[in-house]
């Protein structure tokens, strides 16, 4: 299953700032027809409109405002590629004062929102064809670090979300990219302390177009992310590839 960035309509979550609007450039210089910059505040998106005119077309949604979303759903009608690009990152360990309240945080907007996100999206891009569902998850999905338990947490049940979705959303001839990029030059990589060893955010937008324009599931992100997955794909292959119904017959002979 493959898809063309050229003549497409995006919606994008996050797009006023960091990767999500690198992603929401790049898209148009590759040839997209619009991009719906999906935002909490619209009026942080006046530049993008300023710089790209009618191309850009501020909406809001909110991770954490269910109502928000719907409603971005029903303005977003034409939207053909869906990136969740929004998302929050806490410093906490899992013995911190704060743990359970971080977690919570995190969750709401890393896991439900997705959930939220997905929901509202998925019977618009069937309307429209099919499309793309792209889930920015992390290098964190797959690896936890004691000082960012909770975001490392919040990933890991994100990335579980987006393996479900891709079978789930297949039936309708959706193509998911679960992207993963290891740290990046962002505000939020630097208050969390990314800043000497992040990568550019100009790198992200080539690794999710080129999996969208090829078909794959993964797109991994940055040089840690590419050390992470090269142990990690045979596993993709054997297991994360394969049927469930197929695994099972195979695990208890049935």
């Amino acid at each position: 299953m493959t898809f063309h960035i050229r003549d497409s309509v995006f919606l994008i979550t996050g797009a006023n700032r960091g990767i999500g609007k690198v992603i929401l450039e790049a898209a148009l210089q590759r040839g997209a027809k619009k991009v719906y910059a999906a935002v909490r505040d619209v009026q942080t998106a006046e530049d993008l409109v300023e710089t790209h005119g009618d191309q850009v077309i501020p909406v809001r949604l909110d991770l954490n405002d269910p109502g928000s979303i719907r409603e971005a759903a029903l303005v977003a009608k034409d939207v053909n590629v869906v990136v969740n690009n929004a998302g929050v990152l806490q410093v906490c360990s899992a013995f911190a004062d704060e743990t359970i309240e971080t977690l919570q945080y995190e969750m709401e907007a890393n896991v439900y929102g997705l959930i939220r996100v997905a929901q509202a999206f998925a019977p618009v891009l069937k309307a429209n064809g099919g499309g793309v569902f792209v889930q920015l998850n992390s290098v964190a999905s797959l690896n936890a670090s004691p000082d960012f338990a909770t975001y490392c947490a919040s990933k890991a049940a994100s990335y579980s979300i987006t393996l479900g979705l891709r079978k789930s959303l297949q039936e309708q001839g959706t193509l998911v990219v679960s992207a993963h990029p290891g740290p990046i030059q962002t505000d939020m990589g630097r208050s969390a302390g990314f800043a000497e060893f992040a990568s550019h955010p100009e790198i992200v937008a080539p690794a999710i177009f080129d999996a969208i324009e090829q078909g794959y599931f993964h797109a991994w992100i940055g040089p840690l992310a590419e050390l992470i997955s090269e142990p990690y794909q045979p596993f993709v292959e054997q297991i994360l590839s394969g049927d469930m119904k197929q695994l099972r017959e195979q695990a208890f002979g049935l």
